[in-house]
C-alpha cells in the first residue's frame, strides 16, 4: 500500500479508480471485460503490479473474488460490465453476503446522459442489489472516486464483512480531474472489554454441559492457535458452524464435529442438551441449527453467550443472555488470558464427544465399486496439512464434510448459501493466490457443469488445480428430496453428461476416469505430477445417494 499521493496533472476517472484501489491494497483483479469500463481496463494496462485474471463468465469471476476475500481477509475485486455481466456476477455477490466475505464488485454503467431511458443493458443497481450488498453506490463525479473507494473498502471489511457494489458510468471514467488520492483505509477491529470477558467466564464457570460453536469470518492462524489453547485450558468441546470446519485443527482433542450437512446424531443431541452455548463469530443460521430446530427462536432453551463483530447481528434472531460485540480473533485473544478457577466439571463429556466424532469420522462401507469414505481417508493422508479443499453444492459434499479433516485456517472454501458451481472457480483463485499449496476442487457432475468453463482460466494462468468430479448422472440433492417426498416420481433430476475427461483435455488439462476405489490413488498421483490442471472423474452408483442412506431406502420408507 502507498500513502497519500497528490497528482499535479489531471487523470481520467479510470486511472483515479485503479490508483485508489491500488492505494488500498488491491493486488489482484478478476474480471470479464466490457466496453462499459474500458478506461479502467486501460489503466490496468499500466499497472503491472496488479495481477489481472480474465475469466470465462462473470459468475466464475465473482466466485474467484469471494475466494480471494476468504483467503486474504482483504476485499476480493471483481470487474464486470453492465446488464448481463452484472446479473451473472450476482451469484458471487450472494455468496459473499451469506459468507460474510469482503468483496467489491465494480460494474460498468451506461453514460450519465442516457440514464433512466432503459438504455442498452441499463439497470438500476441500487435497486437490484440493495438487499444483497452492504452498500451500493453509483459514482457520478470522477473527483469523488477516492472517497467512494475508501468508503467501499471500509464497509466491506468492517463489522460483519460483506460485498459492496460500485457502479461506474462509462463517461465518468473518461472525465479528467485533479482529484488527490486518500491514505489507505485502516481496518477497525472491535475488541471486548474486561467486563465482557468477566461475564463470559462467569457463564462458563456456572455451566454443566457447555458447547463452543465457532464460525463467521475474520479468523486467522493465530486465532486458531489461541482458540485451541483456550479449549485446552477449559477442556471445552468445540464444534463449528456450517462450512467453517477449518477454524480449528480437526485432530485437536477438543474438536467434536461439524454442525452442517450430515451432522452426527450424537452431536445433534449434545447441542440440544447443552446448558450453555458459547457462540463465537457464527450467526446460528438455518443450516447450522438444522432449520432452527436445535436452538429455539427467539429465546434458546440453552443459555446463549453470543460474540459477533457486528452489533446488528446480536439480538437480530436470538436473544442472548450475554452478547459481546467483538471480532472473533480479538475476543479469543482476550479470553485466552483467563484460566478456569478449577478443573472443569465437563472434562469427561468433552472426551466422550471427541470419541463420538472419531467414530463418526471413520470410513464406512457402501454398495458399489466406489468407496468414497476410503478415498477421502487415503487422500487426507496423501496431501499436505495446508491443502485447500474447495466445493460447491450437492450431495457429494457430504463425503467431504464428514470424512475430511482440516488442519489450517482457510483450507476450506465452500459457500454457506449452497451455490452450485463454486468449487472450481474458488480453486482457481486459491491456486493463483497460493501456488505453493495443493488445491483440490470437488464437484458433482451437475455442479461442475455450472462453471466448468473456468478450467480454461486455470489453464491460461497456470493454476494447476486438481478437480475431482463425483459423477452419478443426476442432481443428487434434489433427487434425494424428491424420492423422500414423492417416491418413484422422478422428474427433472436425471442428467445426460458430456465425456468429462475429453472435455478436460480440450481445456488443456490432464484427465483420468476412476471406476473402482483401487484406481484412485495412482490416478491422483499422476494428476498431481501432470504439471497442469487435472481432472479425475469418479463414477458413483446412483443408489449411493449419501453416506447415510440409499435411493431404495428413501423410496421404501
Amino acid at each position: 500500500m502507498t500513502t497519500t499521493n497528490k497528482h499535479v496533472t489531471g487523470r481520467n476517472g479510470g486511472r483515479i479508480l485503479i490508483d485508489a484501489l491500488r492505494n488500498n491494497g488491491m493486488d489482484r483483479v478478476f474480471c470479464v471485460p466490457g466496453e462499459s469500463y474500458l478506461a479502467a481496463l486501460d489503466a490496468l494496462h499500466d499497472t503491472p503490479e496488479v495481477a489481472l485474471h480474465v475469466c470465462r463468465n462473470e459468475g466464475g469471476a465473482s466466485y474467484m473474488a469471494d475466494a480471494y476475500g476468504k483467503l486474504t481477509g482483504k476485499p476480493g475485486i471483481c470487474f464486470v460490465t453492465r446488464g448481463p455481466g452484472a446479473t451473472n456476477a450476482s451469484c458471487g455477490l450472494h455468496v459473499a453476503r451469506q459468507d460474510s466475505t469482503p468483496m467489491i464488485l465494480l460494474i460498468g454503467q451506461v453514460a450519465r446522459q442516457d440514464m433512466d431511458r432503459e438504455a442498452f443493458q441499463e439497470i438500476d443497481y441500487r435497486r437490484m442489489f440493495g438487499e444483497v450488498a452492504k452498500w451500493v453506490a453509483q459514482i457520478e463525479d470522477a473527483s469523488r472516486i477516492p472517497e467512494y473507494v475508501n468508503r467501499a473498502w471500509a464497509t466491506a471489511t468492517s463489522g460483519r464483512p460483506g460485498p459492496v457494489v460500485l457502479v461506474l458510468p462509462e463517461d465518468m471514467l473518461t472525465d479528467e480531474t485533479h482529484s488527490a488520492d486518500l491514505p489507505a483505509w485502516q481496518p477497525v477491529i472491535t475488541a471486548p472489554g474486561e467486563k465482557d470477558i468477566r461475564r463470559v467466564c462467569a457463564a462458563l464457570e456456572s455451566a454443566e454441559r457447555p458447547l463452543v460453536i465457532i464460525g463467521g469470518s475474520g479468523w486467522n492462524e493465530e486465532a486458531r492457535r489461541q482458540l485451541e489453547d483456550f479449549a485446552d485450558s477449559w477442556q471445552l468441546p468445540v464444534a463449528n458452524s456450517f462450512r467453517c470446519q477449518d477454524y480449528i485443527d480437526n485432530d485437536h482433542p477438543c474438536y467434536v464435529g461439524d454442525l452442517g450437512i450430515g451432522i452426527s446424531p450424537a452431536l445433534t443431541e449434545r447441542v440440544k442438551n447443552a446448558d450453555l452455548l458459547l457462540v463465537i463469530g457464527a450467526r446460528l443460521g438455518e443450516m447450522t441449527t438444522r432449520g432452527y430446530s436445535l436452538v429455539d427462536i427467539p429465546r434458546p432453551q440453552q443459555r446463549l453467550v453470543h460474540i459477533h463483530a457486528s452489533a446488528e447481528e446480536l439480538g437480530s434472531v436470538y436473544y442472548a443472555d450475554v452478547a459481546v460485540n467483538a471480532a472473533p480473533a480479538a475476543f479469543i485473544a482476550a479470553l485466552n488470558k483467563v484460566a478456569p478457577s478449577g478443573e472443569p466439571a465437563w472434562q469427561a463429556q468433552t472426551h466422550s464427544a471427541r470419541a463420538e466424532f472419531d467414530n463418526w469420522n471413520k470410513p464406512i462401507k457402501v454398495s458399489g465399486n466406489i468407496q468414497m469414505a476410503e478415498i477421502m481417508d487415503w487422500l487426507g493422508n496423501a496431501v499436505p496439512d495446508d491443502t485447500i479443499i474447495c466445493n460447491g453444492a450437492g450431495n457429494y459434499t457430504a463425503w467431504v464434510h464428514r470424512f475430511w479433516r482440516f488442519h489450517k485456517v482457510r483450507s476450506q472454501l465452500a459457500p454457506t448459501n449452497g451455490a452450485m458451481g463454486y468449487g472450481l472457480p474458488a480453486a482457481v483463485a486459491a491456486k493463483l493466490i497460493a501456488p505453493e499449496r495443493t488445491v483440490i476442487a470437488f464437484a458433482g457432475d451437475g455442479c461442475f457443469m455450472m462453471n466448468g468453463q473456468e478450467m480454461a482460466t486455470a489453464a491460461q494462468y497456470g493454476a494447476n488445480i486438481i478437480v475431482i468430479v463425483v459423477n452419478n448422472s443426476m442432481f443428487g440433492t434434489i433427487r434425494m428430496h424428491q424420492e423422500r417426498e414423492y417416491p418413484r416420481r422422478v422428474v427433472a433430476t436425471e442428467l445426460q453428461n458430456p465425456n468429462f475427461c475429453a472435455l478436460a483435455e480440450a481445456y488443456g488439462a490432464y484427465s483420468e476416469q476412476v471406476t473402482c476405489t483401487e484406481q484412485f490413488a495412482e490416478a491422483f498421483e499422476r494428476a498431481r505430477a501432470a504439471g497442469k490442471p487435472a481432472l479425475i472423474e469418479i463414477l458413483l452408483d446412483q443408489e449411493v445417494i449419501s453416506p447415510n442412506t440409499t435411493l431404495s431406502a428413501l423410496r421404501n420408507r
